[in-house]
């Protein structure tokens, strides 16, 4: 026999108290919506958005909801491609009314993404899925019931559709009544302004503090937290006669500068497939020469000047590199 007391001890810590009741207030909401006729992946999107939950938060609620309180049927997959245009997949799944479908998946860069798989929509803050990595299809429905056959025939064709497969919907997912609400991403809630401060009796003047030195402004909290999003691969051709140790200082110049502008804003960078951690690599390979690609992406949840950064990787992986180091080496570039 389990004892209570033991089962709730850690609540006797008051922030984590306080950490349990909001969650429970977040689940509770959650259930509000999703009876409410709206696809879970869009409720918690939206929730990340406004910064009211984190990442995190994603796992326990969709298998406390899905499977626990609604008797989801669920299948992890690893992906046998890449698939990176997902028009046809929305499309064919949003035909299917007899059953409700969210898809986890597993993100190398952003993490635990949750997917609404019946609009194109939800499918942009991934941009693509990558071969190999792990998603969990969930199929079942909010209201009413759904076979277990019905179920099981909805995620064997979703895997089909993720595996690049050309299927004819059966007619036993194309005949019922789910389709749920098309969701309006809700805005975030405005910040609260502080109270002014109360003004002094008339009399004696208080003395002025000294005046303190400035601290750095604190980044926004909109350009730390909510939804990440990342960006399409965009392709950087080098155009040097090697990519070597000057143009990878380059790069490293034109990143720091972005990322400081834009902090919580990653960039990411792919050569042959693999992802580079450390941009020394490039050059102690000694591969990437003359008319090499490499791919770049950004990812964060206020991602701006795109644009302005391939332009720089350009020019940094061109014999015009130079132009970045012309400055000391703790010296942040002003680009964007």
């Amino acid at each position: 026999m389990v004892n209570l007391a033991y089962e709730v001890e850690a609540l006797g810590d008051r922030e984590t108290f306080n950490k349990v009741v909001n969650y429970a207030k977040t689940v509770i909401e959650v259930i509000g919506e999703v009876e409410g006729n709206y696809n879970i992946a869009d409720v918690l999107n939206d929730l990340i958005e406004q910064e009211r939950i984190k990442n995190s938060y994603v796992n326990p609620i969709v298998c406390s909801l899905l499977l626990d309180k609604y008797g989801y049927g669920a299948e992890s997959y690893n992906l046998t491609h890449n698939v990176t245009d997902f028009t046809s997949i929305a499309g064919e799944i949003a035909r299917w009314k007899a059953v409700d479908l969210m898809i986890v998946y597993f993100h190398p860069e952003l993490g635990v993404t949750v997917i609404n798989p019946k609009r194109i929509e939800s499918f942009k803050a991934v941009q693509n899925f990558k071969k190999n990595e792990l998603v969990t299809i969930y199929a079942g429905a909010i209201k009413g019931s759904v076979s277990d056959d019905v179920k099981s025939l909805a995620i064997d064709k979703c895997i089909d559709l993720l595996s690049l497969e050309k299927i004819k919907g059966p007619a036993q997912l194309l005949k019922g009544a789910i389709k749920p609400r098309e969701r309006r991403m809700q805005a975030k809630p405005p910040v609260k302004e502080k109270a002014a401060a109360p003004r002094r009796k008339a009399g004696k003047k208080t003395p002025a503090a000294p005046a303190k030195a400035k601290a750095p402004a604190a980044a926004p909290a909109a350009e730390q937290q909510g939804q990440k999003r990342m960006t399409p691969f965009y392709s950087i051709p080098v155009t040097n006669e090697l990519f070597h140790n000057g143009n990878v200082e380059a790069w490293k110049k034109i990143i720091e500068s972005y990322q400081t502008k834009y902090p919580g804003t990653d960039v990411y960078i792919f050569y042959e497939g693999e992802r580079i951690h450390d941009i020394n690599t490039l050059f102690k390979w000694g591969k990437v020469k003359h008319g090499s690609v490499i791919l770049i992406a950004a990812a964060g949840n206020n991602i701006k000047d795109v644009a302005k950064l391939q332009k720089y990787l350009r020019q940094g992986a061109s014999p015009m590199f130079e132009a970045f180091l012309k400055f000391p080496v703790n010296h942040v570039l002003n680009l964007f």
